[in-house]
């Protein structure tokens, strides 16, 4: 990375000591947060099931009298709790259009209760959008290769070996992107993104990702595609992205950056690791043991294409 880079991309990583000192106290908040999780998760499924109830969520048996009477004690805010056993009244007065689907879960609602921060209505008012969202982006309940054959073309993404933690690795090569109909674009995003989600262990709820911009250029500057896959992955796939090294970076490319950065949300940012030219294969080894990292970063791995996985 050029010292100019460098320079671009310090002037993002300024933090004060003020603004250091509140996300280290945020920190000890959210610990202490996720001891509320189980009781917040069993609110947003009722919040959830009684405003779409097509969404029926997998979960442990919440009828008993004694859950009712846990959650009454274990809950801060009674405006929930009556929500809550509102919801559940709802949700059971109609039992034939609640249908059981497959994708979604108790960890499914945990995603996006933290990307809200622990917010019971924002993470609902979130989850029900996604709802809504898949049911008109993908009637079919998934995406066919026939839709995306241009970007699928570009032979731009791959999946092979999982990191240290066991997450799987997703390699993109952004010069060999080029700008499409972004409608194309978005359902690339998803078809791309449930492959991803298909493989993940069990266990694991993250996937690690290698962007490559060695030879970027404006050619494949794409801001429109950038922030449609941006807001897909941050408001319909929430905490998948564990996190992303991006290497080879080109100065060029700060100037679609500085129009993107500002609309990452600030979990996301602190995912995002630029990678100088001299410590990449020392970054990649730490998260990437050389059994499972690529061949193209010197590893010994063979990259399968998206579609192939």
């Amino acid at each position: 990375m050029s010292s100019y880079l460098r320079q671009k991309w310090q002037s993002f990583q300024i933090i004060s000591s003020t603004a250091r000192e509140q996300e280290e106290e945020e920190e000890r908040d959210g610990r202490s947060s996720e001891q509320d999780e189980p009781t917040k998760i069993g609110i947003m499924r009722a919040l959830v099931e009684a405003q779409d109830p097509t969404a029926k969520v997998r979960s442990f048996v919440i009828s008993s009298p004694r859950f009712r009477l846990h959650l009454m004690y274990s809950c801060r805010c009674l405006d929930y709790v009556r929500k809550y056993l509102n919801g559940l009244k709802m949700a059971r007065s109609n039992p034939i259009s609640v249908v059981q689907r497959a994708d979604i879960d108790d960890l499914m609602l945990r995603r996006f209760l933290r990307a809200r921060d622990l917010n019971v209505e924002k993470a609902t008012a979130m989850f029900v959008k996604y709802l809504k969202w898949k049911k008109d982006f993908v009637p079919n309940g998934c995406i066919s290769p026939t839709e995306i054959a241009e970007n699928l073309d570009h032979d731009k993404l791959f999946m092979q070996g999982y990191d240290k933690t066991g997450r799987p690795i997703v390699v993109v090569f952004a010069a060999r992107h080029k700008p499409t109909n972004v409608d194309e674009f978005k359902r690339y995003v998803v078809f791309t993104l449930e492959k991803i989600c298909a493989r993940m262990p069990i266990g694991h709820e993250k996937f690690t990702a290698i962007a490559d911009l060695q030879g970027w250029g404006y050619v494949n500057s794409d801001v429109r595609g950038y922030l449609a896959a941006l807001t897909i992955l941050q408001d319909c796939y929430p905490e998948r992205l564990g996190k992303l090294f991006i290497v080879h970076v080109p100065y060029i490319f700060m100037t679609a950056w500085k129009m993107v950065y500002p609309l990452i949300d600030k979990n996301t940012r602190k995912k995002i690791i630029f990678v100088e030219d001299k410590n990449l294969q020392s970054t990649l080894l730490h998260d990437i043991d050389e059994t499972q990292l690529p061949d193209t970063f010197g590893g010994k791995l063979g990259l399968i294409p998206i579609q192939e996985c």
